[in-house]
């Protein structure tokens, strides 16, 4: 049953585009609910030439806080009051919170990457192969150097792997460049495979790693995935990113600690509906 709402009732919300398709407000409704904190949590569609007009609205809004997905999660950093020192080694603000009248940019989606991850496998000393250089990339690269893994960044636009790898410290290449690599982990950042039923690399590609995680959760299991299952891969989908990162996000907001698993009981459900 739907909490009631009332002039006690904080806002939070994502701000993306699109945003129809995500889980996450049904992943922190059903936590609010669950312990009983006065919170609704909505989505709020956003395009790119609306941005900044949206984030100075939290302010006039009294929203308490937000998720920020594909397109922004790069472009929103111009735009708020402060960001803390790891959103800014990373490059990227997943998370807003609204305090004081201020808006704080962090980023969640490196621990919720890390601990998806690590419930396949140990990091440290670990090779991986991240597809991408978008926002999503620049927080799973720091997650696994952070975690003691070395890692290559390949993207169809060489220069944006290149300055990725540079400011994180790290290697890069093209994506063609899959052809040739193997590695112990292989993780795919970008929006491939959600419209359509592609894969960014070729199938035969895939023996050549032992763990291979899609951040995409909507289809659950990615052609990606389908492929390095048959392929004899450890598979880790979106979804347990989603939940991780969607934790750390609550706990920033509510000061309480997230139910997780009930968080990820309706994200699951959401996504079957």
């Amino acid at each position: 049953m739907a909490a009631l709402i009332t002039g006690q009732t904080k806002v939070f919300g994502i701000i993306g585009y699109p945003v129809a398709h995500s889980l996450s407000p049904a992943m922190h409704n059903a936590a609010f609910s669950a312990i009983g904190y006065p919170g609704v949590y909505v989505p709020f569609p956003v395009s790119k030439d609306l941005l900044a007009q949206a984030v100075v609205g939290l302010k006039a809004l009294g929203v308490g806080g937000v998720s920020v997905t594909v397109p922004h999660k790069v472009a929103v950093m111009d735009f708020l009051d402060t960001i803390d020192p790891l959103a800014t080694r990373i490059g990227a603000v997943n998370t807003i919170v609204v305090r004081d009248g201020r808006l704080e940019g962090t980023n969640t989606d490196w621990l919720g990457a890390v601990r998806a991850l690590e419930e396949a496998t140990d990091l440290k000393g670990k090779k991986a192969v991240v597809l991408g250089a978008g926002g999503a990339a620049r927080a799973v690269v720091f997650g696994l150097l952070e975690a003691g893994s070395r890692v290559v960044v390949l993207n169809r636009t060489v220069a944006k792997a290149e300055a990725l790898a540079e400011e994180l410290g790290t290697e890069a290449g093209s994506l063609e460049d899959i052809n040739r690599l193997s590695a112990d982990i292989l993780i795919q950042t970008t929006t491939v495979g959600m419209d359509e039923d592609r894969s960014p690399v070729p199938a035969t590609v895939l023996s050549r790693f032992q763990v291979v995680m899609d951040i995409v959760y909507s289809p659950l299991k990615t052609r990606l995935l389908r492929e390095a299952e048959a392929a004899g891969c450890r598979i880790v989908d979106g979804l347990a990113m989603l939940v991780y990162q969607g934790a750390a996000q609550f706990e920033l907001w509510t000061g309480q600690r997230a139910p997780i698993e009930i968080m990820r009981q309706a994200a699951l459900r959401a996504l079957r509906n």
